[in-house]
């Protein structure tokens, strides 16, 4: 673009805007797809989260690189090669499906990033540097407009493309860049100027490698730290040795840019006291940003929606974010930088605080709402912008890509070091979601009577007491049955006591407030299923001894009354009447022994009847109080939410209090 000549004007805004826009897009896009290509391509959770975390490191390393070069050799040829290296990318990633190789993917992917670290500077810096320096804020408000959207909307964009093609089809969340790509080199090679002269200075090889390894280092230990749990995971292998890499590589990166004829990145940045609280800021706004990517899973636990419903409230975000960048972009030209960052650093402050405060204790729509407005105007006010305007005021024309591209590498900082922090605290409030829902669950449950359970019982103890029959079943004894009706149930899972199935461990792991009373359920089924044979068994056992007892019995009765019916035929009819009458009465205790047998054996059989009753009433228990359950899922998420929103307000406060010292006065770097 030119200052004094406007002719092609909207397409060359459209080559740049275009790119911006699928440069942001694709960091949030492969989020929603992360765990189908993880199932497609075979890998485990460790591998899969390389997708995303290969493509943030790459990204943060050829920002900088590309920036330099596009000062060296002008901005089209290194625009068009961006776009070009992105699009390339996003074949191969998509074509990793049918070849079925994970390792292409991941390949493919640092090639996207490469490019699409090439986009961002060189796009921003050439709507920052064309306009004259009134203008320029509307300019960089535009951008900013552009990319906010983008990078609100990237994980929205991904299940969209999802829901449309299919999860099995998820290469077309990396084919619907190639298209795009295309227009725009097409369209860039035509319409765009390049009027770089070529610098004759030696590039700075050194330099970009040793800025390449520190980068990298620096964001890969970063990404593995966990903050709550700081003593353990700093002594990790795969987060001190690259933070001590960092450390040492450091001094090693001023002594080669000192000496370096054309530097990769400018030292002088570090002792301009201005550019440094803008270069904060950047990190500050890095840490906002990421905080943003937890709204949908906030609100669908807040407003108790199923998951994937709470992408619509990005809209929000992205809406007010998309017109709050061009707004500010025009009152900056007014009012000052100054004045409007502090403004969308206000808002950001007001709308987390009331996100922690308001919203997570009175989780309404109309709270989730009234808060994202604010953040949404702050992310607006403050993503982009003013920063980027900040950033060129204080730094000369020629180094604008260079310029941009460290302001893009230190928030990367930012977005490394959020999400570690901010998944921990929900980290920590799912670690006591487990004893907060166990307070609500039933601890107990009731075992309807085994069939005949009294009558046996009853009849056992008549029978003991007959004389004739007391030494037979005088050492017979019943399971104890009554302390069975009451079993003591404990839903925790994780002492290895019951082996519960992965899935439905899996399934309590992503539960949210919608299926967290139905996944109790399948738990408690689960574990009902595993304790059933014990307990079975138990009743079995002391059922199967009383049997055999009474099949004793029966045995020895049926002797006697043999032996005695024998010597009544010998006897005729000069046996006494009492022998007859012991006849009859054997008889009878016989019977009632075959009786009592018959009634033991249905007890037996009934017990699974039994388990599974008590089974359907603990689960009709756990219905009864799905609400109370609810609840203390919600709260105890919420609680995780409120100290993430807080370190959001937090941060925008910290850079409230840097903005104070900023001076729109100075010289330039």
């Amino acid at each position: 673009m030119s200052r004094s000549n406007s002719k092609g004007y909207v397409i060359v805004a459209v080559v740049y805007l275009l790119g911006l826009f699928i440069g942001a897009l694709d960091t949030g896009i492969v989020t929603p797809a992360r765990t189908v290509i993880q199932g497609s391509l075979h890998v485990d959770e460790q591998l899969g989260v390389w997708i995303i975390t290969i493509y943030t490191l790459a990204y943060a390393a050829a920002i900088p690189v590309m920036g330099k070069l596009a000062d060296r050799y002008g901005r089209k040829p290194i625009y068009l090669t961006s776009i070009a290296l992105f699009g390339v990318g996003s074949l191969f990633c998509g074509l990793a499906q049918d070849f079925g190789s994970f390792e292409l993917l991941l390949a493919a992917r640092a090639v996207q990033a490469i490019g699409g670290g090439g986009i961002m500077p060189v796009a921003t810096a050439e709507f920052g540097t064309a306009f004259p320096e009134e203008k320029r804020g509307m300019a960089l408000g535009l951008v900013g407009g552009v990319y906010g959207i983008a990078n609100v909307f990237g994980a929205s964009a991904g299940s969209l493309i999802l829901d449309v093609f299919g999860q099995q089809n998820w290469q077309f969340i990396f084919y619907v860049n190639i298209p795009i790509c295309l227009f725009i080199m097409v369209a860039g090679a035509l319409v765009l100027s390049n009027s770089k002269e070529r610098d004759v200075r030696p590039i700075d090889g050194w330099g970009i490698c040793v800025l390449i390894v520190m980068v990298l280092s620096l964001l890969y230990g970063l990404r593995n730290l966990d903050f709550f749990d700081f003593g353990n995971s700093i002594a990790s292998p795969e987060v001190y040795p690259f933070l001590i890499a960092f450390v040492v590589l450091l001094p090693v990166f001023v002594f080669v840019e000192k000496r370096a004829s054309d530097p990769v990145m400018n030292l002088a940045y570090f002792k301009n006291a201005s550019i440094v609280i803008t270069l904060l800021l950047s990190i500050i706004t890095g840490v906002v940003m990421m905080g943003m990517i937890f709204i949908p899973q906030f609100s669908e636990n807040a407003l108790r929606m199923p998951a994937g419903s709470g992408g619509y409230f990005v809209i929000i975000l992205g809406v007010f974010a998309g017109v709050g960048s061009p707004v500010s972009g025009k009152l900056i030209d007014r009012f000052g930088v100054k004045v409007v960052l502090g403004f969308g650093l206000a808002a950001s402050v007001a709308g987390s605080l009331f996100l922690a405060l308001v919203a997570t204790a009175y989780p309404t729509v109309v709270n989730v709402v009234a808060s994202l407005v604010l953040i949404g105007l702050g992310m607006g006010f403050t993503m982009g912008t003013p920063l980027n305007y900040m950033m060129l005021a204080k730094t000369k024309e020629t180094e604008a890509n260079s310029a941009l591209a460290t302001l893009s590498l230190v928030r990367s900082i930012g977005t490394a070091v959020a999400p570690a922090v901010m998944v921990a605290f929900l980290a920590h409030a799912g670690a006591t979601v487990q004893d907060n829902l166990a307070d609500e669950l039933p601890n107990q449950v009731n075992v309807p009577l085994l069939d005949y359970e009294q009558e046996v019982t009853d009849k056992l103890d008549e029978l003991k007491a007959n004389e004739a029959l007391g030494d037979q079943l005088g050492d017979m004894d019943l399971p104890d049955l009554a302390s069975m009706h009451t079993v003591d149930v404990s839903m925790d899972a994780s002492d290895g006591s019951v082996d519960v199935p992965d899935d439905v461990v899996e399934a309590m792991k992503n539960a949210d407030v919608t299926t967290i009373v139905g996944d109790a359920k399948a738990l408690a089924s689960a574990m009902f299923d595993q304790m059933a044979p014990t307990i079975t068994n138990d009743i079995d056992e002391g059922l199967d001894k009383g049997m055999n007892g009474v099949d004793a019995a029966l045995s020895e009765v049926e002797g006697k009354r043999v032996d005695l019916e024998q010597a009544v035929a010998a006897m005729g009819p000069a046996a006494p009447p009492a022998m007859r009458s012991g006849i009859d009465a054997l008889q009878s205790a016989q019977s009632e022994l075959s009786t009592l047998r018959d009634q033991m054996q249905a007890m037996e059989d009934s017990v699974p009847k039994a388990l599974e009753g008590a089974k359907q009433d603990y689960l009709r228990q756990i219905d009864d109080r799905s609400e109370a359950i609810e609840s203390a899922f919600q709260r105890t998420l919420n609680e995780g939410f409120r100290g993430l929103f807080l370190l959001v307000g937090a941060c925008s406060a910290v850079g409230l209090l840097l903005l104070a010292f900023y001076r729109n006065e100075g010289a330039k770097a």
